[in-house]
Formats: structure tokens, sequence, C-alpha cells
């Protein structure tokens, strides 16, 4: 089994000194250089990031520069989402992001971890688990959503949370680790 299906599947997998992965990885970040130093709406910057996510632009996209991926081609966006500045989505475990969600800025998805052994990182082993946002979801300033979340549809999460767990639908969750603090009606 190569070191991307195991990505893929969910296991421990060298993702540090792996040609393949390491040769996609930098795939990437010239595609996101690409998208990033052109005119926003442009024809260069349109087909930069349909290349990187590997698929069609979903209507009413919006990305603003810059954005970070490590891979693009495990990434999905819904229709009518909203991506602000400085965006990183770490995606080798797949991220899959639901219709009209708003992320604010500097907002990190992160789909890989590490051994907690250091005899294990050094050998640059990752687990990347995937994260599903449902729809209408709203991510303030610098929140980090963690590996193999779930979060619900109708969903705010408040500035600065880092999300360590699943989230039910409409609720607002805050804090670190993000907890629901009340129920939204819709």
């Amino acid at each position: 089994m190569t070191e991307k299906e195991k990505m893929l599947k969910g296991e421990w997998h060298d993702a540090n000194f792996d040609p393949a992965l390491l040769k996609e990885r930098a795939r990437a970040e010239s595609l996101c250089f690409d998208f990033n130093m052109s005119r926003l709406g442009s024809g260069e910057q349109l087909a930069a990031l349909r290349e990187l996510l590997g698929t069609d632009i979903p209507e009413g996209l919006t990305v603003l520069t810059p954005v970070y991926f490590d891979y693009g081609t495990h990434m999905r966006f819904g229709e009518g989402t909203f991506v602000n500045h400085g965006c990183y989505f770490m995606d080798g475990g797949g991220i899959y992001i639901g219709k009209n969600v708003f992320i604010g800025p500097f907002c990190g998805f992160y789909t890989a971890s590490h051994p907690l052994a250091f005899k294990d990182r050094n050998k640059g082993l990752e687990r990347a688990l995937p994260i599903h946002v449902g729809d209408n979801c709203w991510f303030g300033a610098n929140v980090s959503v963690l590996q193999g979340v779930t979060i619900g549809s109708g969903c705010v999460i408040a500035a600065g949370s880092v999300v360590t767990g699943d989230l039910p639908d409409n609720c607002l969750a805050a804090g670190v680790p993000a907890a629901v603090k009340k129920y939204i009606e819709q």
C-alpha cells in the first residue's frame, strides 16, 4: 500500500519523506502561489484554483488571498461559501465544507496529527482524519478545527475557538476547547 493510500484511509503514513506526497504538496504550494499572486477573480486566479482543487469551482465560491492548501485535491467547498484572508486547509484527510459557509480570516482546518512519541514523530509519521462542516455555518476569525471533527449545519463558532470534537446542528460554540454555549433557533 502506498503512503498516499494509507493517508486516505486515515492510517499512519510517512508524510514528511515520501517522494510522491512531497511532490503533491510542492504542486499545491506552487498553485497557491499562482492563486495568491493573481488579481482577484482574474482568469489566471480561477484557473489556478480549479487546478488546485482538481474540480469545477462551485457557484458563488469566494476565496480571498492569501490562502494555503497542503494538497487542494482533498478539499471540497459547497456553493456560496466565503473564505476570508489568511486561511489554511491541511487537507490530507479530506475537508468537506457545506453550502453558504462563512470562514473568517486566519482560520485553520487541520486533518493531520503526529505521534506523541518523538521517535515515531521523527520518522515523519502522520495520521490524517477528515473534517466535515455542514451548511450555513459561520467561523469567526482565528478558529482552528482539528482532525476528525464533524460540525453540524447552522453552527456559529466564536473567534479564537479551537474545535476538538463534534458539534451538533444549530449551536453557538466558543472556547478552547470549543464547547456549546447555546442553541440557535433558525
